[in-house]
């Protein structure tokens, strides 16, 4: 079974982005010993949605090879986003396994507080 490092996380995201109820998504990889890495969604809903994370993950599934699956969703208020507008996916990649926040990070102490 192929490892998550080599499933591009833009095709995923643009997955992601094509469901309606989504306003913005990044994926980063996170370690399973089975398979050396998963991806893991973390989702921006729109606003009064109510879509679930095997409505997700479900979409994804249909759409892509098994090893490609999302295995993870995490429903976010924001994104952390660079001043160039890039997804900061080491942040992400840090708070789905646990790592403390980042300093002066606003995302960050709120994804921690939820």
């Amino acid at each position: 079974m192929r490892a998550t490092g080599e499933v591009p996380p833009a095709k995923l995201e643009h997955l992601l982005h094509s469901l309606s109820d989504v306003t913005d998504a990044t994926v980063v990889p996170y370690p399973q010993e089975d398979v050396g890495q998963i991806p893991v969604a973390f989702v921006v809903r729109q606003p009064g949605s109510n879509l679930s994370q095997s409505q997700v993950m479900d979409y994804v599934a249909k759409q892509v090879a098994p090893y490609k699956k999302i295995r993870k969703v995490v429903f976010v208020n924001s994104v952390p986003k660079s001043a160039t507008g890039k997804a900061l996916r080491r942040e992400l990649a840090n708070l789905a396994l646990g790592d403390p926040p980042v300093e002066n990070c606003d995302f960050c102490l709120a994804f921690m507080r939820s």
